[in-house]
């Protein structure tokens, strides 16, 4: 094999090398988080590109962005603009030029999106990947139009409404629980640490890979951490911080990490990952309580409190859907 042929690698190779799921390499190429090219009918990704990958997985700003029209971009602060992708959208563009943006990293909202598009054709709909404190900061700010969280309070031992009081002042707001779900640690499968808690995170023998500032899973380590009396700079790897759930789980699975943190779905397609979980999180929509009654606001609280919806939450797995819908002030 000459030196052109072993740069390119298949699906199936690179999903080897990260330890994941074929069909997730394919769902990175489709988010744009791994770029590929086609060799006739197969998809080949350049070694290069891997490394790429997992490098830029640490809290530098993705690059991979879709392009953005200059009246939209200049809608956005410049430090969020690289973190917006545009949603793939199976109609033409509004010619009034309306752009709605919708934040969040769960795959849920990739499912709110869908039902949407079933049932508007007017918008130009754009998905943010902020994380949940960030997001909450862009809904204050006006510079998207709905923002998701699982944000935890360790004081009051209460998930997302502090924080929306505190972070939207004189804004009212409307919660609405889009569901419940597993968050926990990312080990090796077998264990070898033996590893089962929180307090863990006080050994010197054990090193953690982190999340981006602003991301509900940081603000829960950070929370524990305070309880626990503990400074984040006292764990070893707490300054290495990658931007997804899956990221983080690919570095434990290469042994670079012993423990990451995140929701039970987000590591399932990992290779020789086991997951421990230790807190019952609530993943949240909020929207302006003044834009309730707008389309297409309307339209998204219809489909958060449908059956379709919750039934399509309960056939991805890993959210308790009892609440599915409650709206909370």
């Amino acid at each position: 094999m000459n030196k052109l042929e072993s740069d390119f690698l298949s699906a199936q190779e690179v999903a080897s090398i990260l330890k994941i799921a074929r069909n997730t390499v394919y769902e990175l190429i489709k988010r744009g988080e791994l770029p590929s090219a086609r060799v006739g009918k197969q998809v080949r990704i350049t070694r290069q590109d891997v490394e790429t990958y997992l490098t830029r997985g640490k809290s530098s700003p993705t690059p991979t962005v879709a392009p953005l029209s200059p009246q939209f971009a200049a809608k956005l602060p410049a430090q969020d603009r690289d973190a917006v992708i545009t949603y793939p959208q199976p109609f033409a563009e509004n010619p009034r030029g309306n752009e709605f943006i919708i934040c969040g990293q769960d795959i849920s909202i990739d499912i709110l999106i869908n039902h949407l598009n079933m049932v508007t054709d007017i918008l130009r709909i754009y998905r943010s990947y902020l994380g949940s404190y960030n997001g909450i900061y862009a809904l204050y700010q006006g510079h998207v139009n709905v923002a998701t969280t699982h944000l935890w309070d360790g004081d009051l031992d209460e998930y997302n409404i502090p924080y929306v009081k505190k972070m939207m002042p004189g804004i009212p707001a409307l919660i609405v629980r889009i569901g419940e779900r597993q968050h926990g640690f990312y080990i090796k499968r077998g264990n070898p640490k033996g590893v089962t808690g929180w307090e863990d995170l006080k050994r010197r023998d054990i090193v953690i890979v982190n999340r981006e500032k602003g991301s509900g899973t940081r603000v829960l380590i950070d929370e524990k951490l305070r309880l626990m009396g503990m400074d984040g700079e006292a764990v070893q790897g707490y300054s290495s911080e990658y931007k997804s759930h899956l990221a983080a789980a690919t570095v434990v699975s290469q042994g670079q990490a012993d423990i990451a943190v995140g929701s039970e779905t987000g590591c399932k397609n990992v290779r020789d990952i086991k997951f421990i979980p230790l807190q019952t999180e609530c993943y949240d929509l909020i929207i302006r309580k003044a834009d309730a009654a707008k389309q297409p606001y309307r339209k998204i609280l219809d489909i958060v409190t449908s059956k379709g919806y919750r039934m399509d939450l309960e056939n991805i797995g890993g959210f308790n859907t009892r609440e599915t819908g409650r709206i909370l002030q």
